[in-house]
């Protein structure tokens, strides 16, 4: 591994983990979410500062290159995390989905509460 491409991923890995604490301080983060980009820059990291590990995985899996086995592997990783932030999201919609249903059904009996009450005083 270069010392170019050791720099870079030191350089991106802390910008992450400084954008990633930034937005917790401002609670525009969820902890829980926060950790996996946390995570993920430690794993930056880890491969910078120890390049025989990734070396070692490298020629363990078979790519012609330590940069594309990391550049493969992270694209995996956020690959996998994209899956299931799909997951999440499809939740969320089918939740705001009953949500608005249960709106409208609570709306259309108070009208008609509503409507009663209107028909019970002008008799």
């Amino acid at each position: 591994m270069t010392v170019v491409l050791r720099s870079v991923l030191i350089c991106v890995s802390m910008v992450l983990t400084f954008y990633v604490l930034r937005k917790i301080r401002h609670s525009k983060m969820k902890i829980e979410d926060s950790i996996f980009w946390v995570m993920f820059a430690l794993l930056l990291v880890i491969f910078s500062v120890f390049p025989r590990l990734a070396d070692f995985i490298s020629r363990l899996v078979g790519t012609y290159s330590t940069a594309n086995f990391i550049f493969a592997f992270m694209i995996f990783i956020l690959l996998v995390k994209v899956f299931f932030q799909s997951i999440k999201i499809s939740q969320l919609e089918r939740r705001v989905t009953e949500l608005i249903q249960m709106l409208a059904l609570d709306r259309e009996e108070a009208k008609e509460k509503e409507e009663r009450k209107h028909e019970a005083h002008s008799d």
